[in-house]
């Protein structure tokens, strides 16, 4: 099954969900999650500099990863819909929940809250971390909140999931160097962290041949047989899996793997711009943006090259491509140009009106606006970005609600997806970060082994 056909699948489970039993219990040195009812949206500035609207936006983000985080483990749900709450309430999302560690460092920076609260977070979501279902070290897609079980994510996706572990390792790679020269009790979490990181088996799931796979099944093995190939969001397990002392892989699984033995190069362009790598299931114009980001939360891609592409070109142009196809907009939606652009995978309008999922890109537009897309995109992209914040934000009576800005929207339907996903938020008020300070950058390639594993890969950065 190609790539593009499994996204496309697994964004239709990934909408559909389950629910799960409630947990009640939060531990008492953390605060609670509030009500919905009791965080509401600030009013309107019509006026705003760059600094008080980026504030706002990471501020407002920074509650879906705080307030409406799941009680029992502190860690990241998979979707939060203010108008059924309940929904899906125990759903913890895994590679949202290393986005949601990322983002509590930010909190902390930001004065959002204290470092004592922060701290306590960490403990509660590290230690639910540490007793959750693992698969030879890996953690799954969807965990129980109350029970810290697997949720199944799909009938053989029942097991291991590589590449949520990685983006989820990112995030525990970045506390650990944010608490390791803290007090005793930081420097003990941060130990904590990296174990959990060290404890995974990178090198078990390449089968013993030169490629990593996405998936590993308990009941069915290595049934799916999701090989992780670029060019998607896929090149960070690759490099944790390098770096990895225990349990590492050899430059030749990168080379033949995510590299495709030089495969993934592209000669093609659009609006001018040069692609330079193949995006999977999308040569010509592009994947969603979110594989701009994902892998690069905490990776740097400023100046970070192999011997196939340059990233930081990568990301400029596919953001620079995303945005001129919707200054173009072939399709004639409403109101697409310079100052409403970004397509991405994220909830979506169904043909009756009903709430869906898709992974929006260049030949695959529904007429659906992701912000996270613009928003995260503002290293690459930093005016045309800010241009799309500020209309965002003009528009905040139908667009911002209390977790930040919804997750997707249409002026040509006059239509609000009035919901979350973990996995929209987090890069929002991450890359909001490191366009800012380079926090989460400096933080993350600070550390000896992913340098190591830079290293042995002979990346340039």
């Amino acid at each position: 099954m190609n790539f593009a056909k499994y996204l496309f699948i697994i964004g239709i489970l990934f909408f559909v969900g389950c629910s799960s039993d409630s947990g009640d219990a939060v531990q008492e040195e953390v605060p609670p999650v509030v009500d919905p009812e009791d965080s509401q949206p600030p009013a309107s500035d019509p006026e705003i500099s760059e600094a008080d609207l980026l504030d706002l936006t990471q501020r407002e983000t920074f509650k879906y990863f705080w307030d409406f985080a799941e009680k029992n483990s502190g860690a990241a749900r998979e979707r939060y819909i203010p108008a059924n709450a309940s929904q899906d309430q125990n759903i913890v999302t895994t590679g949202g929940t290393g986005f949601g560690l990322m983002s509590i460092i930010v909190g902390i920076e930001r004065q959002f809250i204290s470092r004592p609260e922060g701290v306590a977070r960490f403990t509660q979501i590290l230690g639910f971390l540490k007793n959750a279902d693992r698969f030879h070290g890996a953690w799954p897609h969807w965990i129980n909140g109350s029970t810290g079980n697997v949720i199944p994510f799909s009938a053989e996706d029942d097991g291991a999931d590589l590449v949520e572990t990685a983006f989820l390792a990112q995030g525990l790679i970045t506390v650990g160097e944010y608490l390791k020269d803290g007090s005793a009790g930081e420097k003990q979490l941060s130990k904590q962290a990296f174990d959990l990181v060290n404890s995974i088996e990178w090198n078990f799931f390449t089968q013993n041949e030169n490629v990593l796979y996405w998936h590993w099944s308990p009941n069915t093995g290595f049934s799916i047989n999701l090989q992780l190939r670029g060019y998607n969001e896929t090149l960070l397990p690759y490099i944790l899996a390098a770096a990895s002392t225990d349990f590492g892989i050899e430059k030749a699984v990168y080379d033949a793997g995510w590299a495709r033995n030089g495969g993934i190069q592209s000669a093609n362009t659009a609006y001018n711009y040069p692609l330079l790598v193949k995006h999977d299931g999308a040569e010509e114009m592009g994947g969603p943006l979110f594989w701009a980001h994902y892998s690069y939360l905490g990776l740097d891609p400023r100046n970070l090259a192999d011997a196939y592409s340059n990233y930081w070109d990568v990301n400029v142009n596919h953001s620079l491509i995303n945005y001129s196809y919707c200054v173009e907009n072939p399709l004639g939606y409403r109101d697409y140009g310079e100052k409403l652009w970004g397509l991405t995978a994220s909830y979506s309008r169904n043909a009756d009106g009903s709430l869906g999922y898709n992974a929006h890109r260049p030949g695959n537009d529904a007429g659906v606006i992701s912000p996270t897309a613009a928003i995260s995109s503002i290293p690459y992209t930093s005016e045309k970005s800010l241009a799309a914040l500020y209309n965002f934000n003009e528009n905040r009576e139908k667009l911002l609600g209390p977790a930040g800005f919804y997750d997707a929207f249409s002026p040509q339907y006059d239509w609000v997806a009035e919901a979350y996903l973990a996995i929209d938020q987090g890069p929002q008020i991450i890359m909001i970060e490191n366009y800012r300070t380079g926090l989460l950058w400096n933080l993350f390639m600070q550390n000896e082994q992913i340098q190591a594993g830079l290293d042995k890969l002979e990346f340039r950065y």
